[in-house]
């Protein structure tokens, strides 16, 4: 075979060879035209849509038993579950524990009482107060106690006029301003009409009382008309005795028909007892009573007795430490650390905390005025204590800055916790110089005060058994500490709970049902 014939052989081999074995072309065709591995079809030319059924044959369906069965059976399943839902739900309302109602509480409960016993020393008269609202609606002061300010010399009588205010504080058009600038901030202003205040006795004497009360009420009636909310007189237990207390209580109180803003009578009493103050809410009729028992009963034990006392009153009842004889807290809080001390133990109790201008500060009575020939305690209030100050009394100020930081977190979470604001309270401890007690509320946090006034260290023994319902767990978290022993948020064990001389502690725990 020759050279030729071999090369016509091989090519007949290789037109032989499978389609799909033979090499593909540089588009993806085999040689002859086709793809490689596919298979051409036809497609018919009327394609076939899927349209449903027509109304006619739905309507001849529907109506056979196998679908009329069903739809019952579906229909019966979805009633059936809607029923349980609600029996289900209704279950939940009825076992899950029910809300306790919420006390009535008016404005004079909400917050904090400021007393500016002395516009001079505060702000240089009324003016200047009006100037400070910002500042004091910082402290979250629902009220402003201020006075007295009207005409009288000491043991005067005939010098007497509640309606006129003493060129020295201002004129009744500042006093007007002031209302006003108040008001749109949500303050209330007590207006205090204690006839001889610059004397003794306040009301004058005995045979005066009669005519005195009626220029008391004359005056309530005409300052109330001015926008004043509300009336506080000193010596409470002798202005309840007149014969024409009724009237001046009608005149401040109103029928209580009326859906504008409640106004308060507010009495202050000295040197009575926890069941004398009791008994005077109630004979007396006043909204709120300030008392001097904290600042005269220093043991915590007789304390403890008072508030057990009290509590059930705490809505009329203001505490102070100081303030029913128009003194500030520092004159009986010495340090530093007392002073928090006691603004914890104000803002914690079962009633609404009163203060004096400069108690939240912890400022110092160490300046002296001279009024009408009679030497007294004035200092005057120190203002901007946050900022910086080049004098000497850049250490003071950095001090009231502090005190003030506290006075504001305490008063903030009193408006906010139901168990702080108007709780019930259980005493769980008290000795010379230390108490401790519970407040609590519903479904809300609990809290519990402990304070030690003492010289030393010393174990408060709490009552952990159940009270009424309310079982102390064994440890609470630290709300507040008047010093850094106690870290906020840390926890601390009731049963072995240690407090050293000054120390206080607000403790939390919650409500477990």
């Amino acid at each position: 075979m020759n050279k030729d014939t071999e090369i016509d052989m091989k090519e007949v081999e290789l037109n032989e060879l499978d389609p799909e074995k033979q090499p593909m072309t540089g588009d993806g065709q085999a040689p002859g035209g086709e793809k490689n591995g596919s298979v051409k079809l036809k497609v018919p030319d009327d394609e076939v849509t899927f349209t449903g059924l027509s109304k006619e044959e739905l309507m001849k369906v529907a109506g056979t038993p196998g679908w009329v069965r069903t739809r019952w059976v579906l229909l019966v399943l979805f009633w059936l579950g809607w029923i349980g839902m609600l029996a289900g739900a209704i279950v939940i309302i009825v076992q899950a524990p029910r809300c306790k109602s919420i006390p009535e509480m008016n404005w004079w409960n909400e917050g904090p009482l400021y007393q500016i016993t002395d516009l001079e020393a505060f702000s240089e008269g009324l003016k200047g107060v009006e100037g400070k609202l910002d500042d004091i609606n910082q402290l979250k002061v629902k009220s402003l106690v201020i006075g007295p300010l009207h005409i009288v010399y000491a043991n005067e009588k005939m010098t007497l006029d509640l309606q006129k205010i003493s060129p020295v504080f201002g004129n009744a058009e500042d006093l007007d301003s002031l209302l006003k600038a108040a008001h749109k901030k949500s303050i209330s202003v007590v207006l205090d009409l204690t006839p001889n205040y610059e004397g003794n006795p306040v009301w004058f004497d005995e045979k005066d009382r009669k005519e005195i009360m009626e220029k008391v009420k004359a005056a309530a009636e005409y300052w109330l008309e001015k926008g004043v909310d509300g009336i506080k007189i000193s010596d409470l237990g002798i202005a309840s005795t007149s014969p024409d207390w009724a009237k001046l209580r009608m005149a401040v109180q109103g029928n209580g028909t009326d859906d504008t803003k409640k106004r308060a009578l507010m009495g202050v009493v000295n040197s009575i007892s926890a069941n004398e103050v009791s008994q005077l809410v109630n004979v007396s009729g006043v909204d709120l009573i300030l008392s001097d028992l904290l600042s005269r009963n220093t043991g915590g034990k007789e304390r403890i007795r008072d508030l057990e006392t009290l509590h059930s009153e705490q809505r009329k009842i203001g505490w102070g430490l100081g303030a029913a004889q128009k003194d500030r807290l520092s004159k009986r809080a010495t340090t530093r650390g007392l002073i928090r001390l006691y603004q914890l133990l104000l803002f914690t109790l079962p009633g609404t905390p009163v203060f004096t201008y400069g108690d939240e500060i912890g400022l110092q009575a160490n300046q002296m005025s001279n009024k009408t020939n009679q030497t007294r305690e004035a200092p005057k209030m120190v203002w901007n204590v946050e900022k910086e100050e080049t004098d000497g009394a850049k250490s003071n100020h950095t001090e009231y800055a502090e005190i003030r930081k506290w006075f504001r977190s305490l008063s903030d979470l009193r408006g906010k916790e139901r168990s702080l604001l108007h709780g019930d309270y259980y005493s769980l401890y008290s000795s010379a110089t230390s108490l401790s007690f519970l407040r609590v509320w519903d479904q809300s946090k609990r809290y519990i005060t402990a304070v030690n006034w003492g010289d030393g260290p010393e174990l408060l023994k709490l009552n952990l058994a159940p009270t009424e319902g309310v079982e102390l767990p064994e440890t609470a978290k630290v709300k507040l500490s008047t010093d850094q022993e106690f870290e906020v948020d840390s926890t601390v064990h009731l049963k072995d709970l240690t407090l050293k001389a000054g120390q206080a502690l607000l403790l939390q725990f919650p409500y477990t049902g």
